[in-house]
């Protein structure tokens, strides 16, 4: 029989079938998603973004779909642009963040509300993801199993003589950004403000050269060109001392923060000529514990990895804690590769949200293998 047409219909009212369909895993993780005290933890961090968030300005993207958007990134390794294209592309992740015919947030907006979720709140998340997978009886928390992984930070190979030129280049960065703060207070300003970072680039670019040449003098040639670059280090943390000690007594608030920015670089640059001092031109030994392998990431770590590959890792070393189900499982492709985020805290932010991808995925996992039993049984 010929026919003209479909009937019309609500597109969305058949997703859930068709969700069920096509990934059964994604329809339970919607239906996980649904649970009450999820929601309110992060609406509790999203509402302290500004000081009136809850009662005025432009209404923002819905907390629902913020928090289900920021789970898929983690859950797929998407980045934040990806997580933006995907969801606006396709129905079915329409539907499952809750978002229907309303325009998908652009990257920035996802980066600024994941930015306000603190590493407490995602502790007490994944706390409730834990008793959730109890009440599903994916486990019992009767067994438990350690085990430890490296998470690189985002830096360059750190090498001395690329941590020296990193300091003269921030703390040159800092006596030209001061030097019209410090314009009507200080009578030196041009020597004070005087940037040495060319001199330390083209020391460091004479000993590269130099690490590839073959010859009887070419450690001595390396080590006058070491003591030059540490020279060079030193006068220049010398002239920002002196460029923080005016910022501080400043009337101007922006010297002041500006001061208050830079001051926590200053020892770590101290300790890079010191340990540089030990290592090369003294010929000591300098433990794991006491070496800066970045002046934006200290809190980085050499970890041997003992397997194929790289020999050694630059980052963290995150234990993990496993029990039945594979709960708090995770792999590399939950965002653990590779942190993104500055600092301790910013490492518990980007890793918190990792963990409860990698938790309710395999919760949901276990609840769609069981119901696709029944229905076969």
């Amino acid at each position: 029989m010929l026919r003209d047409r479909y009937q019309p219909e609500d597109i969305f009212e058949r997703v859930p079938q068709m969700t069920a369909r096509i990934d059964p895993v994604l329809k339970e993780l919607d239906h996980l998603l649904e649970d009450d005290e999820l929601y309110q933890r992060g609406r509790a961090d999203f509402s302290r973004r500004r000081p009136r968030t809850q009662v005025s300005g432009r209404p923002s993207t819905p907390v629902e779909a913020l928090l289900r958007m920021l789970l898929l990134k983690h859950l797929y390794g998407w980045s934040y642009q990806e997580t933006e294209d995907r969801v606006d592309e396709n129905l079915v992740l329409r539907w499952c963040c809750r978002l229907y015919w309303q325009a998908a947030p652009d990257d920035t907006t996802l980066i600024r509300w994941a930015n306000t979720l603190q590493s407490e709140t995602l502790h007490a998340l994944n706390d409730r993801v834990a008793a959730l997978a109890k009440q599903a009886k994916v486990t019992q928390g009767r067994k438990l199993r350690l085990d430890a992984t490296c998470v690189q930070t985002n830096i360059h190979h750190p090498t001395d003589s690329g941590l020296l030129v990193d300091g003269v280049r921030v703390l040159s960065r800092l006596v030209q950004r001061a030097k019209t703060m410090l314009a009507n207070q200080v009578s030196n300003l041009k020597q004070l403000g005087r940037s040495r970072r060319r001199s330390a680039r083209q020391t460091a670019q004479i000993l590269h050269r130099q690490l590839r040449r073959k010859g009887e003098d070419k450690e001595a040639q390396q080590k006058q060109l070491y003591e030059k670059l540490v020279e060079t280090t030193e006068e220049m943390v010398k002239q920002a001392s002196r460029v923080l000690q005016h910022l501080r007594q400043c009337s101007q608030q922006q010297a002041r923060r500006l001061a208050q920015e830079r001051e926590p670089v200053l020892p770590l640059i101290e300790q890079v000529i010191v340990q540089t001092r030990s290592l090369l031109l003294e010929g000591k030994k300098v433990t794991s514990e006491q070496k800066v392998l970045s002046l934006f990431e200290p809190h980085t770590r050499a970890i041997p990895r003992h397997k194929g590959g790289a020999l050694v890792e630059f980052g963290r070393q995150v234990v993990l804690d496993e029990v039945e189900g594979r709960i708090a499982s995770l792999r590399r492709d939950y965002g653990w590769g590779l942190c993104l985020l500055h600092g301790q805290e910013g490492m518990e932010r980007w890793l918190g949200p990792g963990v409860l991808a990698s938790n309710l995925r395999h919760i949901a996992a276990a609840v769609a293998v069981r119901s696709r039993v029944k229905e076969t049984a």
